[in-house]
Formats: C-alpha cells, sequence, structure tokens
C-alpha cells in the first residue's frame, strides 16, 4: 500500500496583545462602523512584545509537539510558510529548528504569501510519501504588523499577526488524508507591496523609512478573488467527481468576511460550512487556514468528513488541498 501522510497534532499561537477597531481609529481616519462593514474584522492580535516571525512560530511548533510522543530531535523536516520571515538569511525554519533543538531537521522556508499553508502541507506531503521522510512539521507564521504603514487604514485595518503548526506523519491509513491537490501561480498579477520585514519596533522610528511598508489594491484583489476562486473550487472538485455539497467543511485564506461570504454564495453554500477566524483575529495570511484548521479539528469530530483547504494570495498564488479524515 501506498504510503501517505496523517496529521497526528495541531495547534496555533497568537501574540497577547489585542488591536480593536476602536484603537486603529484612534491613531487613523477610520471607525468600528466603517472596518466591520468592509472586512467583518473586530479586533486582531498584533506583537507589541518584541515577537518576531520566529517566535511566534516556535510556540505553535512546541505547543503542536507537546502532543504526541515525538521529541524535537526526531523531527525530520521543519517547513515554515512565511510572507513576513525575520529576515533574508537565516531562514525562519532555521531559527525555528534552532530554538527547537531540532538538530536532524531538514528546515527551510516557502514563500507564496497568503497561500502558504497550502503549499506548505502539499510540499510535506510529497516529502512524506516519497518515503524518504517518516514525518514533518508545517507552521505557517506571519507577524505582519511589522510590514504595515499605521497611517493606511485601506490596507492596515486587515492584519494581524499569529501562527499555526500542524505535526504530519507517514501513515498506509487510506494512503492518508490527502486526497486531491492543485496550486497555480500567476506571476503578472501585481496588486500587493511590500519591502518591510524589521520588526515593529524599528519601523516606528521616526528615521526608519516610510516608502516600503506593505500595500494592496484592495478592490483589485476582492475582485480578483471573486471571479477566480468560486471557479478554482468547483472545477477542482469536478475533476474529482465531487461537488461543493460533499464537502463537509470549507477553509478559505482568512482575507476579508466578505470575500469569504462571496465565495460562499458564489458555490451556493452555507456560511456555516465553513471555518472563519478573521473576525477576532484579522488578515494574518498564510497562518489563518493553519488557525482554522486547527480550531476545526478541536472543535468538531472529522472523522469521515472532508475539508477542502483553499489558498489565495500574492504572487498571485491559489491552490486547493481536500483532506478526508
Amino acid at each position: 500500500m501506498t504510503q501517505g501522510t496523517k496529521i497526528i497534532a495541531s495547534s496555533h499561537y497568537v501574540p497577547s496583545d489585542i488591536i480593536t477597531n476602536d484603537d486603529l481609529a484612534a491613531i487613523m481616519d477610520t471607525n468600528d462602523e466603517w472596518i466591520q462593514a468592509h472586512t467583518g474584522i473586530k479586533e486582531r492580535r498584533i506583537s507589541l512584545q518584541g515577537e518576531n516571525t520566529s517566535d511566534l512560530a516556535t510556540q505553535a511548533a512546541r505547543m503542536a509537539l507537546a502532543q504526541t510522543d515525538l521529541n524535537p530531535e526526531d523531527i525530520e523536516l521543519i517547513i515554515v510558510t512565511t510572507f513576513t520571515p525575520d529576515g533574508l538569511a537565516p531562514s525562519t525554519a532555521a531559527l525555528v529548528q534552532r530554538n527547537l533543538k531540532a538538530e536532524g531537521a531538514w528546515a527551510y522556508d516557502i514563500s507564496t504569501a497568503c497561500s502558504g499553508f497550502v503549499f506548505g502541507m502539499s510540499t510535506a506531503d510529497k516529502f512524506i510519501r516519497s518515503g524518504v521522510y517518516k514525518n514533518a512539521l508545517v507552521i505557517s507564521a506571519e507577524v505582519n504588523s511589522k510590514m504595515m504603514d499605521f497611517t493606511d487604514r485601506t490596507s492596515t485595518v486587515f492584519f494581524g499577526d499569529g501562527a499555526a503548526a500542524m505535526v504530519l506523519v507517514a501513515t498506509e491509513e487510506d494512503e492518508g488524508i490527502v486526497k486531491g491537490e492543485e496550486m497555480h501561480t500567476i506571476g503578472d498579477a501585481e496588486v500587493v507591496h511590500s519591502g518591510r520585514i524589521q520588526p515593529l519596533s524599528r519601523i516606528a522610528a521616526d528615521n526608519y523609512p516610510k516608502t516600503d511598508a506593505f500595500h494592496q489594491e484592495g478592490r483589485q484583489v476582492f475582485e480578483e478573488v471573486v471571479r477566480l476562486i468560486p471557479d478554482h473550487i468547483t472545477n477542482f472538485l469536478a475533476d474529482r467527481d465531487l461537488t461543493p455539497n460533499d464537502v463537509d467543511y470549507f477553509i478559505t485564506h482568512q482575507a476579508n468576511l466578505r470575500i469569504i461570504e462571496a465565495i460562499a454564495e458564489a458555490i451556493d453554500q452555507p456560511m456555516d460550512k465553513f471555518a472563519t477566524n478573521i473576525t477576532k483575529y484579522g488578515n494574518t495570511s498564510s497562518a489563518g487556514i493553519g488557525i482554522g484548521l486547527d480550531e476545526l479539528n478541536k472543535a468538531t469530530d472529522l472523522t469521515g468528513k472532508r475539508v477542502l483547504l483553499t489558498g489565495f494570495g500574492a504572487g498571485f498564488t491559489y491552490g486547493s488541498l481536500l483532506l478526508e479524515f
């Protein structure tokens, strides 16, 4: 029987500091009513205590590993997906490997922005299916706050910081939980821009250059996602002789509650089939789907359930991973 992958543990970690819409309204031209109407977001977590991306990733990983019989030295592969690395080198994954003391693990980053969790899970699944590795740690972690211009309401109000981690192991049970996937990149769709990777305490300094902050063409992003993603989901499922009705739960990128609602309407599915966390955490980029899967996994018996993970993000990248538990 072909070796597949199963998830044996999941976790997520967010900073302790809660930033409400009213908090943002005190420093920029916005208000709670506008933010909720346009995004569905009520609050988000922001790393005000100096935690960087590797710190959030390490905390999520430790919490996930604590649920298993594995020790850090048993981990063979660490993949970190992030849009906001600690720096260009070493990789954030290498820093997590050091923090965990997982000396035997090969560790590297994947940069596909908000699609990262889906791409990371797909990549780890391939390594395990190949038979080369028996386990992997997949972490999606973002400190989006260090990219933001806190005078720009069109972008900043959306984002929060957070991380999610999954422990994957080899299994021969039904060839694992991954039952299908499809990944895409459209390199000429430049609607998101960013250059910052410094911690928030640095970019708040008076002498820090203000020109390289994160910026997105919000309306263009919304229109592109709503045009592209429902057809992608429908066609992806049809290629596997399934329809959206055959999926028990959907977890899409937590970009904007209005986008998720539009996707649900377009594929004629009720919102109670969509796991969401954007209202309390904001857009946590690649971590949002992982946080959603962890929360769903802990709140629901997923045995025998189909869960569709669909990511979309800057690049432009998008893709889906069909899981059956």
